[in-house]
């Protein structure tokens, strides 16, 4: 069932299936730092009051599921969401992970709307890695 959001003169179901990618596709994502990116984007969700669906850490990039206020824009949400997580990131790993400056994610970004089909959008997110394995290993026994 959708649960739809109020604001003073709105109400609204606003979500996006949104990719974020390392600066140059690193697999810098692995190990702890997966862990912690989640903690960061979820607060940082939280503080900008846009609410994290769904989201799951691959080795090189991060999907996400997020419910954005109408009256946020995507370009503005998820470039704050990448500038302050990535200045996190910066602080707690500094020059240690060879991390360039605070320029970890990629410019860009995929978005798109999740429509009727949030339910598959979501399960999409939360098996693409046993996917991504299943696939590997089949091209490794060919």
């Amino acid at each position: 069932m959708r649960e739809w959001k109020n604001q003073s003169h709105v109400t609204w179901y606003c979500r996006y299936h949104v990719v974020i990618v390392p600066k140059y596709r690193r697999k810098s994502i692995y190990g702890v730092l997966r862990k912690e990116i989640g903690g960061m984007l979820k607060e940082l969700c939280r503080r900008y009051e846009v609410e994290l669906v769904e989201g799951h850490a691959m080795t090189d990039h991060v999907h996400l599921c997020v419910s954005i206020p109408p009256k946020h824009s995507v370009a503005n949400t998820i470039g704050r969401l990448k500038g302050k997580s990535a200045i996190m990131i910066a602080q707690h790993y500094g020059r240690k992970k060879n991390f360039s400056g605070m320029n970890f994610w990629a410019r860009g970004y995929c978005v798109s709307t999740v429509g009727l089909d949030e339910a598959v959008i979501r399960n999409y997110i939360r098996t693409q890695e046993e996917r991504d394995k299943k696939q590997e290993q089949m091209l490794l026994e060919l």
